[in-house]
């Protein structure tokens, strides 16, 4: 039986004019020592701000399975994010009716079973790494480039 390895993933997304131009970001940190362990940005296009956030979901739990390949059903993700619809989507105490969020959504369930996933709504305020992550990308995107780990600041 293999130990158990948890992250946290704070993942957040946004977009200059709901929909415009939109990107995402997305940290995954260990627990113990409150570490950043990867960071995922990425300028996305015009989009909608729900959009943006399940990208962000998407590439923080992808950037969480790629830590520990390994680690199969023992991997435990606790998600932090500020958006409220995808948290409760995503927990399943809300449906998801728009047709943008449902394939989104699908892909987001489909990386990580969904029993090694937990799913927590906190305010902006507590989300700052992700959210800067998000505007790099997005500041990135109207200079006409991509984000780039190395451009990144510390929190």
């Amino acid at each position: 039986m293999s130990v158990a390895r948890q992250v946290v993933v704070e993942a957040d997304g946004g977009s200059r004019g709901n929909p415009g131009p939109a990107g995402y970001g997305a940290v995954v940190i260990d627990p113990a020592t409150g570490e950043p362990l990867a960071e995922a940005a990425e300028y996305i296009g015009v989009a909608t701000n729900n959009v943006a956030e399940y990208r962000g979901l998407i590439a923080g739990l992808t950037a969480a399975k790629a830590l520990f390949p390994d680690a199969g059903e023992a991997l435990r993700v606790h998600v932090r994010m500020d958006s409220k619809l995808v948290v409760e989507q995503m927990s399943g105490r809300w449906k998801i009716k728009h047709p943008d969020m449902k394939p989104l959504a699908a892909r987001a369930a489909a990386i990580l079973p969904p029993s090694s996933v937990t799913y927590e709504w906190i305010p902006r305020a507590q989300n700052k790494h992700a959210d800067r992550l998000a505007n790099e990308a997005m500041d990135a995107g109207r200079d006409g480039r991509q984000w780039e780990a190395s451009a990144s600041t510390a929190a």
